[in-house]
């Protein structure tokens, strides 16, 4: 059932049952994501024993996927790799399925009528290690290929930062000045070792309980603090450095989102680059995040934006994290849908217990992942502190579909 599409009244059925006893909140299962060319962190509560539980041959599982309707683009994966799935009284079926089944209902009119689906997710993600310098392509780029640009934010869980492990560093853009002509030479000496994009490059301090806007275009290469990243539903990339520590990276993975055609066009892969966002001067003040406290306060909580800013002058990226007290009780009161986690505590969310895991094994039911219909949204959520530590919860909405996202200080697009 959970691995291929269900008849839409099939599901309509099984979503009306789900939200029934959820009163407008749907439970949500773990998603694990392995990257082959990654190592992982073993940050995420995810059971030692289980971190490669898909084959030593898929790569150490170093992500977990949140909300997700995206099947995650790995080799060898299986199709509903990536797709979150929601877990009923009787039943398990994929958010996807239920948004194609039920989409008015779950996300709302508004974002099923503008976008045809719920096209955002987030997720976690773990390394012992950097990743590797790249880029997401941005629409133009994309479209060639069939696919969706990426734009992405960063935040950095205090919850789940106490280890910062290898390289807390991130590289950021490009040195001004750096030319087309010096990429592309690094992209010519791809099979001698490493091909020195870094040397070009800037590395910032990552700081838990802070994070980054990335639009699509921009290289980055993310350093080894655990990450909850509100993106778009994409997981097209093209990887620009040629090692990491000393592991070779393939050229497949530079241009397996681009036309075949154009595989070895050196000119195009550096035009991939947004080359004004890149190697802008000021890159730290257009897109560096610190929370931002949401007004009016509720008493024995605090509500802040951690995710924000504008997306081709559109806020498509939005994120805030709810702590609350122990012994408080707060009300999640949105315009909009979204997909909670839990980083710390326990409590309840609406008729749901909720409890931080400490442990997960694979495949394994957990009580720290759901989500708020628009509906339940607009009328309120309440949420329970039951234990003796802040409960704190991280939820991020669909693109447009809330209104006062704070803009980032210096703002790209209006500056």
């Amino acid at each position: 059932m959970a691995g291929g599409s269900l008849m839409n009244t099939d599901v309509a059925r099984m979503v009306d049952r789900a939200l029934d006893a959820g009163e407008g909140v749907l439970r949500l299962a773990p998603t694990w994501v392995p990257r082959s060319f990654l190592v992982p962190g073993r940050r995420l509560k995810l059971a030692p024993s289980d971190v490669y539980a898909l084959g030593a041959h898929r790569g150490g599982i170093d992500e977990r996927w949140l909300g997700s309707t995206t099947p995650a683009d790995n080799e060898g994966a299986p199709p509903d790799e990536g797709l979150s799935h929601v877990v009923g009284p009787e039943e398990r079926f994929t958010l996807r399925d239920a948004v194609a089944a039920a989409g008015d209902r779950i996300i709302g009119r508004g974002l099923m009528e503008t976008y045809g689906g719920w096209t955002v997710f987030a997720k976690f993600f773990d390394n012992l290690g950097p990743i590797p310098h790249h880029l997401h392509q941005r629409a133009h780029h994309a479209k060639q290929v069939g696919r969706e640009p990426k734009p992405e934010a960063y935040y950095f869980p205090p919850q789940l930062n106490l280890m910062r492990n290898r390289f807390p560093y991130t590289f950021f853009g490009l040195e001004p000045g750096t030319t087309r002509a010096d990429v592309r030479r690094c992209l010519e000496r791809w099979e001698q070792g490493d091909n020195g994009i870094l040397d070009l490059s800037r590395a910032y301090t990552l700081t838990p309980g802070t994070g980054w806007l990335v639009q699509a275009g921009i290289l980055h290469a993310p350093g080894s603090l655990v990450t909850y990243e509100p993106q778009w539903a994409s997981d097209v990339a093209a990887m620009f450095q040629s090692m990491v520590e000393d592991r070779p990276v393939p050229w497949r993975l530079l241009v397996k989102d681009v036309p075949e055609e154009r595989h070895h066009d050196l000119d195009y892969l550096v035009d991939l680059i947004d080359w004004d966002a890149t190697v802008d001067p000021h890159f730290k003040v257009h897109h560096y995040l610190e929370p931002v406290p949401v007004e009016p306060r509720q008493d024995g909580a605090e509500d802040r934006w951690v995710a924000y800013g504008r997306v081709d002058g559109r806020p498509l990226l939005a994120a805030r994290e709810l702590s609350v007290r122990p012994g408080a009780r707060a009300v999640l009161r949105d315009a909009a849908a979204s997909c909670v986690v839990a980083v710390q505590g326990r409590g309840a969310l609406g008729a749901l217990p909720v409890e931080t895991p400490g442990m997960i094994r694979f495949g394994e039911m957990t009580a720290d992942e759901f989500f708020i219909t628009e509906q339940a949204a607009r009328e309120g959520v309440a949420v329970r502190n039951i234990g003796s530590e802040p409960l704190v919860l991280l939820r991020y909405f669909g693109p447009e579909a809330i209104t006062g996202v704070p803009d980032v200080r210096g703002e790209w697009e209006t500056r």
